[in-house]
């Protein structure tokens, strides 16, 4: 399994919009091929920073499958006005499965 990490940054006042956005786009990513898991994630400290955490079989249905998808554009359209900044966005995978 690959986990998907994107650090985004919401516009100040925006974020009961955004949570509503990445609700409506759960579909795109329940459908999407490989994807076994999405959530949101929302930092205490700075409200305005989420972590979207979505689990993947493989990088290739994140990169390949749905980057190059209709699914993945209309993704951008529901929560891309929101973002203050780029998303950025890694992979990583587990090293040591403590418990």
């Amino acid at each position: 399994m690959i986990f998907e990490m994107a650090q985004i940054e919401i516009k100040a006042g925006m974020e009961s919009a955004f949570e509503h956005a990445v609700a409506q786009a759960t579909p795109l990513f329940q459908r999407a091929r490989g994807c076994r898991g999405m959530q949101l994630l929302r930092s205490i400290e700075q409200p305005s920073r989420y972590t979207l955490m979505v689990t993947w079989e493989t990088i290739d249905d994140h990169l390949v499958h749905f980057r190059e998808s209709q699914d993945f554009q209309e993704w951008r359209r529901l929560a891309g006005g929101f973002f203050a900044g780029p998303p950025q966005v890694g992979h990583i995978q587990v090293a040591v499965a403590g418990f």
